[in-house]
């Protein structure tokens, strides 16, 4: 993160249904030049990193950007209403 904004608290403004859409409303985020970093663990494949404080599915960023941040997310999860994923047909 910045460290402009050091003395800013990170916040979690959403905890999405799952990591993978975490991942894709953090990519949200920065394309709309809000940083919101993912897990501290490097690893492609994590296998869970108990005791931490935040999850892989916590989309967390600075306070200072949580209700920019808020509003973006709201559009999205607006916007994706009604869309129903695929299932593989039996």
């Amino acid at each position: 993160m910045d460290s402009g904004h050091s003395k800013d608290k990170i916040v979690v403004i959403h905890t999405a249904g799952s990591a993978t859409e975490a991942m894709v409303i953090r990519g949200l985020l920065q394309s709309a030049g809000i940083e919101s970093p993912g897990s501290s663990n490097t690893d492609p494949f994590p296998m869970g990193e108990s005791g931490e404080a935040f999850h892989d599915a916590d989309v967390i960023v600075l306070e200072s950007r949580a209700d920019e941040a808020r509003k973006v997310i709201s559009e999205y999860l607006r916007s994706s209403e009604g869309i129903e994923l695929e299932s593989p047909e039996e």
